[in-house]
């Protein structure tokens, strides 16, 4: 393994470790040290990736972004509608905070007092921006009733998402959020899609829940 190779596994590691770390005890009650001990690495494996603990944090941020954007174009194929692609993209974010510290990390950073540094987005921000773009071409598809008020909806559901991740965080375990998931949709779907298309996109939330549910 080279030298370069061994390094970016480390730091890989240490991520993934304060992650852990910041999802499970917060930001504020994790030190270095214990991100040292839970990493199982020398403080100086750390300070050469990392000079201070926002270094770790910002670093989490990038790749929360990083990993949201290649959704968004994955689940974007051709072939799909807007409406489609914005509820694959939920149920995938989904199911990949269920195995993924660094999305679950990567949400308790945002909803506390941790902000990214510039260029990079807050990450609500750079989600109403894809909900919003999703939605209006949903509207312009007409799987979206035409009255809608796109920044309304793709607020509304944001904070919908991001509190029901937050809220069964808290409750119940992470694998759940699939089943949360199309419970959203279940709700949101019978207010923003006419009647004539509704039940093509429940029984789609349906389906998202049973491919992206925990083995």
């Amino acid at each position: 393994m080279t030298r370069q190779v061994r390094a970016e596994k480390t730091r890989a590691t240490i991520i993934t470790a304060a992650a852990d770390l910041f999802d499970r005890q917060g930001y504020e009650a994790t030190s270095l040290s214990d991100i040292v001990e839970h990493a199982r690495v020398t403080k100086g494996a750390l300070y050469f990736h990392f000079a201070a603990k926002e270094d770790l944090a910002h670093a989490i941020l990038e790749l929360q972004s990083a990993t949201c954007r290649r959704l968004a174009r994955d689940t974007g194929a051709r072939g799909r509608t807007s409406l489609e692609a914005l509820m694959r993209l939920t149920f995938c974010m989904a199911r990949m905070s269920a195995e993924d510290p660094v999305l679950r990390a990567g949400l308790r950073l945002a909803t506390g007092t941790t902000r990214p540094r510039p260029p990079l987005s807050h990450p609500f921000t750079e989600w109403l921006d894809i909900v919003s773009a999703r939605l209006a071409a949903a509207v312009e598809e007409r799987d979206v009733h035409a009255d809608a008020d796109i920044d309304v909806v793709a607020h509304s559901l944001v904070c919908f998402f991001v509190g029901t991740r937050v809220v069964g965080s808290a409750r119940e375990p992470v694998t759940r959020q699939p089943r949360r998931t199309a419970e959203m949709w279940q709700l949101l779907l019978r207010g923003l899609v006419p009647v004539t298309r509704r039940s093509r996109y429940l029984s789609l939330a349906a389906r998202l829940e049973r491919e992206t549910a925990p083995l």
